[in-house]
């Protein structure tokens, strides 16, 4: 046996003698093959590494972190061969690297014209390669095979620390020079400790010559064919970069209505909506995965018993199916109240009304202070005024206004037959989304800022359609198209993994990093839709979120299904509005508020009266922001965080595990997975899962942690396959009157485990 191989199969050893020292494993047995069976030198790692995953079981979990050591030894290995140093090192000249994969036009060259050769082996001598043990081996695996920068042959060449220095350094090139080594220190501290993660787009593309850093777009289609096909152009090219997209199609007219006064010519918006899935699926995101997106259409819509509500399932014409995307109901106050309407006998009898927008516009004649018209989307009920409500009732007794009636009841049978098969539509509440909406100054009372949220269902922001305003021929002899552009919404997402932050108290200085860190994020993306740009340097929102709710109950020794897990949420979640909006603040006298603070209610206080924020030291904070502003539109939102919370070691978003242990299993591989810091402790707090959960106790949760969230949250249902309809009916009232905003997927357990939208996790 040569020195060479010896050295190879030792390396292998060391690992396993490590690692059972220090997660007090038995790895004799696979110790013994390796230096008995004759193991070729290429196949020992790869021999104990598969030793490793298939003892990853309940009774030893710890066997996740011998994988993750092992596939850690071969990333070293072929990062050192393809960069040309010794894989003893583990980590190679970080100069080097930067300027190895900006020649070949991986990284963008403004890494290099911004740090200095000083400066980037300073930050170097902070990389510190033993928190690469921090990772999972499922964490390590998806990092390495999505995230860490490959050259163009897709050899790797960058290391786990290297990707989260290589963040830091790019979302804080732009700080001032005096502080700017401190800050990337400081975002490389919460990144490689795990405390937080960033969006995928971030983790992705940050330092890269190609790709954005936002999350999820949103964007209202106008009811004309330049607004249609113009939306479609902005959906592929949001795509092609990986964006989420969310569409409100509810100003679309719908099925039968007339079209320049010739009446029945309307295909209504099932063509329209297969369009854009045609799009998803041909604009595949650099060959990575299809487009992801979501369709949203009002209840009251006249389209939503007319193909919409069926457009995913199973049965009918699969002319008018769009399989691919994904569908929302946007849903006002009245429509939940008249689903409780019954009779003598317990029947339910609420009508409801549905409208072709376009023709409530004609019949109507409501107008805006501008003299343009208005349709039923674009009011909602507030707390004390019923503005929907009583639009809703003119357009009911108007005798001449066309419409289809159905019974509330059926229309939410059809909705719930649909989430039960597909998990789909998602829920949007409009009313209590626009009542909660800090910036809805901008629209006029009771009038719609917020029409419906993103592929995600966490975000909730201005929106308004693009239109075209004039064509015509320039002195060139170019054709120039003028768009006015509207609120086309964008998402910076990054989020706190509280299993690791909540135990190591760092929340405080852990928020006033990240914050600024997503504040960055707005001023470096290169958005190639216009409107988006705009609308992101206009509001500079951003989504703050967490992942690891079921890890830190766990860890806390809490039930989930207990008033303590209840409280836990609500004080836990008034700690993170705290520090955020806290943050945004000190930003904004450091470098200004957004564009439209005055008149807002951070700015009036309204904002703080309504969530009730009364302490002292929230009582200061109010004042400190409406005499010093604050930097960001929007602060708050929990994304799914799936991908990512496995990166971190935690899991899912706020869901409940999936199971104690279970299989992940994806196109490119299936591992065995247990939850995080399993042991006979957290056991206890752990064996109740997803479908086994009363989902009540989520949503309470879920009520109590929304009420400091100023945007939305991604919040799943898990149900049996064998659930009555009335008890689907009462988790959705329940929902609603708890105040949610949204609910994202039903999953029932006799669904196919549904593919997460990936561009919203963070």
């Amino acid at each position: 046996m040569t020195t060479k191989v010896k050295n190879k199969i030792q390396l292998v050893l060391d690992c396993l003698k490590q690692s059972s020292e220090r997660y007090q494993l038995d790895t004799t047995m696979l110790e013994k093959q390796i230096r008995e069976l004759n193991v070729p030198e290429a196949e020992a790692n790869q021999h104990a590494l598969l030793y490793a995953i298939n003892h990853i079981a309940m009774d030893q979990p710890d066997w996740t972190f011998v994988a993750s050591s092992l596939f850690l030894n071969e990333l070293y290995q072929k990062a050192a061969k393809n960069r040309g140093y010794d894989h003893t090192a583990k980590y190679g000249d970080f100069y080097l690297l930067i300027k190895q994969l900006t020649e070949i036009g991986i990284y963008s060259s403004k890494l290099l014209s911004t740090y200095t050769k000083d400066e980037i082996d300073e930050l170097a001598s902070v990389i510190a390669p033993e928190r690469d043990t921090l990772f999972t081996y499922i964490g390590l695996f998806l990092l390495a095979d999505r995230y860490l920068a490959q050259d163009h042959e897709r050899n790797v060449f960058e290391l786990p620390q290297e990707r989260f220095m290589i963040i830091a350094m790019t979302i804080m090139q732009n700080e001032h020079s005096s502080k700017r080594l401190q800050l990337v220190k400081e975002a490389y501290w919460a990144l490689s400790h795990l405390y937080m993660t960033v969006a995928t787009p971030t983790l992705a593309n940050a330092g890269k010559s190609f790709g954005q850093l936002s999350s999820c777009f949103i964007d209202t289609v106008d009811d004309s064919l330049d607004g249609i096909y113009l939306n479609n152009w902005d959906t592929a090219r949001l795509s092609k970069d990986g964006g989420g997209i969310g569409l409100y199609f509810g100003k679309v007219r719908a099925l039968g209505s007339d079209i320049k006064k010739f009446k029945g010519n309307s295909s209504g918006v099932v063509p329209w909506i297969k369009l854009v899935n045609d799009t998803a699926v041909s604009v595949d995101q650099l060959g990575q995965r299809q487009g992801a997106i979501a369709v949203y259409l009002d209840v009251f819509h006249k389209d939503i018993m007319n193909g919409f509500l069926d457009l995913k399932t199973n049965n009918g014409d699969e002319r008018r199916k769009a399989h691919d995307i994904f569908t929302g109901v946007a849903i006002p106050d009245l429509f939940m109240k008249k689903l409780q309407e019954t009779d003598e006998n317990g029947r339910s009898i609420g009508e409801w009304h549905t409208f072709c927008p376009h023709q409530v516009k004609q019949y109507m004649g409501w107008k805006d202070d501008n003299g343009n018209p208005l349709g039923l989307e674009d009011f909602y009920d507030e707390t004390d005024q019923d503005y929907f409500s009583k639009k809703y009732e003119e357009a009911v007794n108007h005798p001449l206004l066309p419409r289809k009636t159905y019974r509330a009841m059926e229309i939410m049978a059809r909705i719930m037959v649909s989430q039960l098969e597909t998990g789909t539509p998602y829920m949007f509440y409009r009313d209590e989304v626009n009542r909660q909406n800090p910036n809805k100054h901008l629209a006029g009372a009771g009038r719609t800022s917020i029409y419906c949220s993103n592929l995600c269902t966490e975000i909730a922001q201005n929106m308004s359609a693009t239109t075209i305003i004039n064509e015509y021929q320039d002195e060139d002899g170019n054709i120039v198209i003028v768009r006015k552009p509207g609120d086309f919404v964008v998402c910076n997402l990054s989020s706190i993994n509280l299993a690791k932050a909540i135990p190591a108290n760092i929340l405080e200085r852990l928020i006033r990093i990240q914050v600024r860190m997503l504040d960055n994020v707005i001023d470096l993306n290169t958005i190639s839709v216009g409107q988006a740009q705009i609308t992101n340097q206009k509001f500079r929102a951003i989504g703050l979120g967490t992942f690891g709710w079921h890890h830190l109950l766990a860890l806390e020794g809490i039930h989930w299904e207990s008033e303590a897990a209840v409280e836990l949420a609500d004080q836990l979640y008034e700690e993170i509005a705290y520090y955020t909006i806290h943050s945004s603040k000190e930003l904004a006298i450091e470098k200004g508020a957004y564009r439209e603070f005055q008149g807002s209610e951070w700015q009036t206080g309204a904002y703080f009266e309504q969530k009730n924020y009364c302490s002292e030291r929230w009582m200061e904070l109010k004042q400190e922001v409406a005499e010093r502003g604050i930097r960001n539109g929007w602060l708050m939102a929990v994304a799914p965080n799936s991908s990512t919370a496995k990166i971190g070691a935690s899991t899912d978003g706020i869901d409940p595990i999936y199971s104690v242990e279970y299989a992940e299993e994806k196109k490119n591989f299936k591992f065995k997975v247990t939850a995080p810091d399993l042991n006979h402790k957290t056991y206890l707090y752990y064996r109740r899962a997803r479908h086994e959960l009363d989902q009540i106790w989520s949503i309470k949760q879920n009520a109590a942690r929304q009420r400091h969230i100023d945007q939305g949250i991604s919040f799943n249902l898990f149900v049996r396959h064998d659930i009555k309809a009335k008890e689907l009916l009462n988790l959705h009232l329940e929902a609603w009157k708890h105040g949610l905003k949204t609910t994202y997927y039903v999953r029932s357990t006799s669904q196919a485990e549904i593919a997460e939208c990936e561009a919203c996790q963070s």
